[in-house]
C-alpha cells in the first residue's frame, strides 16, 4: 500500500523499536582482536601508525588476553615479531617461536579458555627480506618459490599447533598451501585443528600501518605477483573454491571494507563459516579522523563493523574489538 497507509518511520519510533525489528546484529563473541608479541618482559610499544594497538611482551599480552576474556570476545589472532631473522624465516616454526611461546602461555591460564586462539601462518614477519616466501634470485631479478614456500608454511602451522592453537590461519597466498598444511596438521595428530585461509587475500594499500606493527613491510619488491588483484572478484571465487577443495575449514576476507562486494559475493556461495578482517588501514585511517574531530568514534567505528556485517561476515578481525565490545556490552 501507498502513502499514509504504509508509513516507514513507524518502526524507527524509538529505540527500543528499531532494537526490535533491526536485521543485523553485532556482539561480542564475533569479535576477534589482533595482537602483535615481541621477545622480552614489561613491553607495550604503540605502533605509531595506530593509535591504541600495541607490540606486546608475552606477560603484557597475557593481560590483553585477559582483558579480552572478561568482554567476552571471540578470540585473538597472533602475530610475532621474532628476535631475529633470516632468510628463511626460521623463527616461524621455531619450537620457542615468540608465537609459539604466547600461545603456551595462554593455555596454561585457565582463566582465558574462552578464547580461541589463531595463529596467523605466514613467514613475511619472519625472513629478512621480509616476503611471505621463498625468494628465487637471479641478478637484479627476483620470484618468490611457490613450492619450497609451502613446505615451510605447513611446517609452521604444525609448530604453531602442537603449541595450543586452536585454530591455524594461513594469509600467504602461496598456491596449494591449504593442501600442504592440512596432511602436516594431520601427520603431527591434529587432525581436529581447523585451518581458515585467507582465501582471497588482496594486494593492497591498506595494509601499510600492519608493516609497522609486525615489522614486514619487502625489503624489495612487492607483493603483486602473490597476493590478488584488487581487480578480480572471479578470480577471488576461483582461490576459495580451490582452498575448500584442498580442505579450508573456514575463510577469512581481507581486507574488509574496499571488498565488501567480494565479502557479500562469497556469502552467497559458500556455507562455510566466513569472516572478514578490517585491516590496518581502515582502522587508522578512522583514528586519524577521530583525532582531528572529524567523526564521532564510537558512531563511526559500531557502523564500520555493522557494515563489514551485514554484507556476510560471520566475524570481524578488528583492532576495535575491545572498544567495540565495551559498547555492546
Amino acid at each position: 500500500m501507498n502513502f499514509p497507509a504504509t508509513r516507514m518511520r513507524r518502526l524507527r519510533r524509538t529505540e527500543a523499536m528499531r532494537s526490535l525489528v533491526r536485521e543485523t546484529h553485532l556482539h561480542p563473541g564475533a569479535l576477534i582482536y589482533p595482537l602483535f608479541i615481541c621477545p622480552g618482559e614489561g613491553i607495550r610499544k604503540e605502533i605509531s601508525s595506530m593509535p591504541g594497538v600495541f607490540n606486546l611482551s608475552i606477560d603484557e599480552a597475557l593481560k590483553e588476553a585477559a582483558a579480552s576474556a572478561s568482554l567476552g570476545l571471540g578470540g585473538l589472532l597472533l602475530f610475532g615479531l621474532p628476535a631475529e631473522k633470516d632468510e628463511q624465516g626460521t623463527g616461524a616454526w621455531a619450537e620457542d617461536g615468540i608465537v609459539q611461546q604466547a600461545l603456551r602461555a595462554i593455555k596454561q591460564d585457565r582463566k582465558l579458555d574462552s578464547l580461541v586462539t589463531i595463529a596467523d601462518v605466514c613467514l613475511c614477519e619472519y625472513t629478512s627480506h621480509g616476503h611471505c616466501g621463498i625468494v628465487a634470485r637471479d641478478g637484479e631479478e627476483f620470484t618468490i618459490e611457490n613450492d619450497s614456500s609451502v613446505a615451510l608454511l605447513a611446517k609452521t602451522a604444525a609448530s604453531l599447533a602442537a603449541a595450543g592453537a586452536d585454530i591455524v590461519a594461513p594469509s600467504d597466498m602461496m598456491d596449494g598451501r591449504v593442501e600442504a598444511i592440512r596432511e602436516a596438521l594431520d601427520a603431527r595428530g591434529k587432525q581436529d585443528t581447523p585451518v581458515m585461509s585467507y582465501a582471497s587475500k588482496f594486494s593492497s594499500a591498506f595494509y601499510g600501518p600492519f608493516r609497522e606493527a609486525a615489522d614486514s613491510a619487502p625489503q624489495f619488491g612487492d607483493r603483486k605477483s602473490y597476493q590478488m588483484d584488487g581487480a578480480n572478484l572471479r578470480e577471488a571465487m576461483r582461490e576459495i573454491d580451490q582452498d575448500i577443495a584442498e580442505g579450508a575449514d573456514m575463510l577469512l576476507m581481507k581486507p574488509a571494507m574496499p571488498y565488501l562486494d567480494v565479502l557479500r559475493e562469497a556469502r552467497n556461495r559458500y556455507d562455510l563459516p566466513l569472516g572478514a578482517y578490517q585491516v590496518s588501514g581502515e582502522y587508522s585511517m578512522l583514528q586519524a579522523a577521530f583525532q582531528r574531530g572529524w567523526l564521532e568514534p564510537e558512531r563511526a567505528m559500531m557502523e564500520s563493523l555493522l557494515g563489514i556485517r551485514r554484507a556476510g561476515a560471520d566475524f570481524i578481525v578488528t583492532y576495535f574489538a575491545k572498544e567495540a565490545a565495551k559498547v555492546l556490552n
